[in-house]
């Protein structure tokens, strides 16, 4: 594997961790803490938990000289390198490699379960973000080997555009408009503002003018009563001779003739 130079980052740190001897896996159940010796572990120290590039690094140290005591890379998690044992969640299977192709299988074990927690996540956060930047190559390599596609307009190119519907409206005419102020069209043969004729068989019926003017005006008064007849008048009118002319005088008398 060719060697990565990018920078290293740091994923965890743990005061105080615990090395154990453990025996030979007995079966394919998994390994079990109950078997290794808890109260006598082989080495207690500082552990960390770097990263360089898509690989992450479980690292024990002394705790007060810093020097490298065992290294374990993680490539995949989970995976071979780091398992969870089967009776405990405070204990772990790691293998380390001295870096000449050697490696070997430890327990791992943390006195306090929020550590053992947290060197969990740790491990599960760095390889979710590793399989996202994955899934972002592949996008981007994708992007690139596949043609882009262009839809801009060449040199010189047009585009011409059909619209059937206002060859349609021009050739069935403009509909006809009703009559202003909500009132129905005149039926057919007869002009706008015209007389519609009577039904066949019935007498025309002269228009009747009125004055809408003394109609509408409510303040004015009406029309002066006729003046009222005097005593003789009243004789000569109900005389049963026809009365052919009524006149009046300027003096006020009014004279009738028969």
């Amino acid at each position: 594997m060719a060697e990565d130079n990018s920078y290293e980052s740091m994923l965890c740190v743990k005061p105080e961790v615990h090395v154990y001897k453990i025996p030979p896996r007995a079966s394919n159940r998994g390994y079990r803490a109950a078997d290794w010796k808890l109260d006598e572990p082989s080495w207690s120290g500082r552990m960390k938990i770097t990263a360089k590039g898509k690989i992450a690094y479980i690292k024990l140290e002394d705790k007060n000289t810093g020097e490298l005591f065992a290294q374990a890379p993680v490539e995949q998690y989970p995976g071979c390198v780091v398992e969870s044992v089967s009776d405990s969640s405070r204990y772990f299977v790691i293998r380390i490699e001295d870096g000449n192709g050697r490696h070997a299988f430890i327990g791992l074990g943390f006195a306090d379960r929020g550590d053992s927690f947290d060197f969990n996540v740790a491990l599960q956060d760095h390889f979710k973000w590793v399989k996202q930047e994955g899934e972002i190559a592949k996008q981007e390599a994708s992007d690139i080997v596949a043609p882009k596609l262009d839809l801009s307009f060449k040199e010189g190119q047009t585009i011409k555009i059909s619209i059937g519907n206002i060859k349609k409206r021009e050739a069935g005419g403009a509909k006809p408009r009703g009559m202003a102020g909500g009132l129905l069209p005149p039926p057919p043969g007869v002009k706008a503002g015209g007389v519609i004729p009577p039904p066949v068989g019935q007498p025309p019926v002269l228009a009747v003018q009125t004055n809408t003017a003394s109609l509408l005006d409510f303040g004015s008064p009406g029309p002066a009563a006729p003046p009222t007849p005097t005593c003789g008048e009243i004789s000569h009118l109900q005389a049963p001779t026809p009365i052919k002319m009524v006149s009046k005088r300027e003096d006020g008398c009014s004279l009738v003739e028969w």
